[in-house]
């Protein structure tokens, strides 16, 4: 690799590190062709995606970051990312669980680096479409039940006059 693609590579990485909600650090030494497309689908599938990095060139896209964010890149490492901060998180938990050659090493968000607790606590956290239900099921809510209250008086007068009205038939 010559001096021109390492740049294009650092620069690829800065997007990545600056566009990415978090940036999910792994450890993948073992992990079959099938299993790393496997991984990939399922990444694909929640909008995250997977890539191999090299270490040194990790290192200097993130800069000036904490020493700690320089620490995640040692050994062989892929990182998982999504612009939602949960969804890479989550697939990548639950690979490293079914998988035991799949390592979640921790995750950067920002300025903020995270250790493998911090993963598995942002994993646990629901995604942003589901935020997204819960508040349309929040905002609908009121609406359905005023038009329950409005509509109870008249499905109660109704009652009343269909009761008089088979009263008087009988």
């Amino acid at each position: 690799m010559d001096r021109a693609q390492k740049a294009e590579s650092i620069e690829a990485l800065k997007g990545v590190f600056e566009g990415a909600g978090a940036v999910v650090v792994t450890h993948y030494l073992g992990l079959t062709v099938a299993e790393m497309s496997d991984l990939r689908g399922r990444l694909r599938k929640e909008g995250a995606a997977f890539k191999v990095v090299k270490n040194r060139l990790a290192q200097k896209a993130i800069g000036g970051a904490d020493e700690a964010a320089h620490a995640l890149f040692k050994g062989p490492v892929g990182i998982a990312y999504a612009p939602d901060p949960v969804s890479a998180a989550k697939v990548a938990t639950q690979y490293a669980k079914d998988n035991d050659k799949f390592k979640v090493v921790g995750a950067i968000m920002g300025e903020t680096v995270l250790d493998t607790a911090g993963v598995d606590a942002l994993a646990k956290l629901p995604s942003l479409d589901e935020l997204r239900a819960k508040i349309v099921g929040l905002l609908n809510a009121p609406a359905t039940r005023v038009a329950g209250v409005l509509q109870a008086p008249g499905a109660q007068l109704a009652r009343v006059l269909s009761a008089y009205a088979a009263k008087d038939a009988a």
